[in-house]
């Protein structure tokens, strides 16, 4: 995976959120992004993977300029690339664990139950595939999420507060198996936290302010 940002800048109305944000992740690198509430951590997430739009600087992903994309293209290079971990979990209701987890290989016209069954295992949710999201425990929901964003083997994996609902134990046990798994493909993976427990375990850590990554 490459990601190369050059001197991003976003404003919300005239406010800046932050401006002269330079980044390059190494393939299968772990970079942790940490900084104050409300700095625009998690707008940074989005705009590396073309979800959110910038003001000034560039983004590129794959050798991709993503501000030169169309929104068609954006979505089709993060289906094929990139991963998503989010906080709120974000698994669907009304499907059980192996169809949560299959959904990505599902949207590529590539079903895989085999594959299914080696994330699910390798996430330690063995035999919980045919439960439903609410028959968890948000620790167990958490690794579904990580199992599904990995399962279709994206270049990129992008974390926001994977462990900010979870207890301390159940936070490390979570970044155990996101870890372990990002490592065994060749992931890279960009996490943004509050949590100096799930920071101090990346190879890099970068605190974002108003005036750029330091």
């Amino acid at each position: 995976m490459s990601l190369h940002i050059t001197n991003l800048a976003k404003h919300y109305g005239g406010t800046p959120v932050f401006s002269n944000v330079s980044l390059h992740v190494a393939p299968g690198e772990f970079v942790a992004i940490v900084g104050e509430s409300g700095v625009g951590k998690s707008t940074l997430l989005n705009c590396m993977a073309g979800l959110d739009t910038w003001d000034e600087g560039s983004v590129l992903l794959q050798g991709h300029s993503l501000g030169q994309m169309t929104d068609d293209q954006r979505a089709l290079l993060r289906r094929r690339h990139v991963g998503f971990v989010f906080q709120a979990f974000h698994v669907l209701p009304h499907l059980d664990v192996a169809q949560n987890v299959g959904l990505p290989l599902l949207l590529l016209g590539q079903p895989d139950d085999e594959r299914v069954t080696e994330m699910l295992a390798a996430v330690g949710l063995e035999g919980l595939g045919s439960r439903l999201p609410q028959q968890l425990s948000g620790g167990q929901l958490q690794r579904v999420a990580i199992a599904r964003a990995l399962v279709h083997r994206p270049s990129l994996l992008l974390a926001d507060e994977p462990t900010g609902n979870l207890d301390p134990s159940t936070a490390a046990k979570v970044m155990d198996a996101l870890i372990a798994q990002t490592q065994e493909q060749g992931t890279s993976l960009v996490l943004v936290t509050h949590s100096e427990a799930a920071a101090a375990r990346a190879d890099r850590v970068l605190k974002l302010r108003a005036d750029g990554l330091v």
